[in-house]
């Protein structure tokens, strides 16, 4: 049983909230994606979030030091977008390394700079490994079904370039998170499986899926069971799901996936759901009564928040995980 493990069966471990939700706070402007460094690239530029850790990185890090000041254990690297498919959207597609280790190393070192300061409680870095922009198993053409944007091959090849740059740069987890397409998942954790094997090292492996809607299904169409089953093939440290709902409509879910994994189990909801402009609501104190249930009811060994949570919506469950034993679990 590895450290990480062992943490895991004493207490529930704390995944920090969303990173676009606090660099909306910065209102950066295209100049301020810019930097001196792409001042004249061809595309624009705003929006890419990830960009930000080579011309933001000051924002970046300040941003995992609010969370982990509340008590996070484990901080997400700013890399959702960190594949070259993902990046082709800004013509970046050469800087996807660089992107990831440059990310990874940020969160590093903030990480390293708090378990000193409390050595008792070590934090952790998870190598955000988002799902892409395009889908291995629905075509983006009404016109043609049996049209794919991306071939199996491509993915494996863009999440492989992305995993050994985010373990280059010390992340200590890779998440594969968010995930709509159980097959671009696939591809990801296949991926991830070369690299362990190439480096002969073992890296723990976090794999969160996304509910789309009140059908209890992924946008490809997988049931909580079917998605499980089609992520277990492969050893992970946990499994999860994240975004698309606040925590009490995920709730159920996560009791499903429970009830049928030997995993830990995670899960870091929306702060509700989103109003009419897109935003999100639902406050900390809201969230902490929600999430309170799962604890109650030891649902889950990891949790967090993802769209609309900040610092004050971690701060009020790291104080709930004093309080709640963590999901009773036999990892595989």
């Amino acid at each position: 049983m590895t450290h990480l493990q062992q943490i895991l069966q004493e207490r529930i471990l704390v995944l920090d909230g969303a990173m676009g939700t606090m660099l909306q706070a910065y209102k950066f402007k295209e100049a301020d994606f810019r930097g001196d460094r792409f001042k004249d690239h061809p595309v624009p530029l705003q929006g890419n979030n990830d960009l930000l850790s080579l011309t933001q990185p000051q924002a970046i890090a300040d941003i995992h030091r609010k969370y982990l000041e509340v008590g996070a254990d484990i901080i997400e690297t700013n890399t959702f977008s960190g594949t070259t498919i993902a990046m082709a959207d800004y013509k970046m597609e050469d800087l996807v390394y660089e992107l990831n280790y440059a990310s990874a190393k940020i969160a590093r070192e903030v990480a390293d700079e708090y378990t000193q300061k409390t050595p008792d409680k070590p934090r952790f870095v998870a190598g955000s490994i988002g799902p892409t922009n395009k889908t291995a198993s629905m075509s983006p053409d009404v016109n043609d079904p049996g049209y794919r944007a991306v071939t199996f091959d491509e993915l494996v090849e863009a999440y492989r370039q992305q995993a050994e740059a985010l373990l280059d740069g010390g992340a200590d987890i890779l998440l594969v998170e968010t995930i709509f397409d159980t097959l671009n998942a696939k591809a990801a954790l296949f991926a991830i499986d070369q690299v362990r094997e190439t480096r002969a090292i073992d890296i723990p492996i976090m794999v969160s899926g996304t509910i789309t809607d009140a059908s209890g299904r992924t946008l490809s169409g997988q049931t909580v069971e079917a998605f499980l089953i089609s992520v277990s093939h492969i050893p992970l440290l946990s499994v999860g799901f994240n975004c698309a709902l606040g925590a009490d409509q995920l709730k159920p879910y996560i009791q499903r996936l429970g009830a049928n994994t030997e995993h830990f189990v995670s899960a870091h909801p929306n702060a509700g759901l989103p109003n009419a402009f897109g935003e999100y609501d639902q406050t900390p104190e809201e969230m902490e009564a929600l999430i309170e249930e799962y604890l109650q009811d030891r649902l889950v060994n990891i949790v967090g928040g993802c769209c609309g949570t900040g610092p004050e919506h971690i701060a009020r469950i790291v104080s709930l995980t004093h309080k709640h034993q963590p999901r009773i679990c036999c990892p595989v």
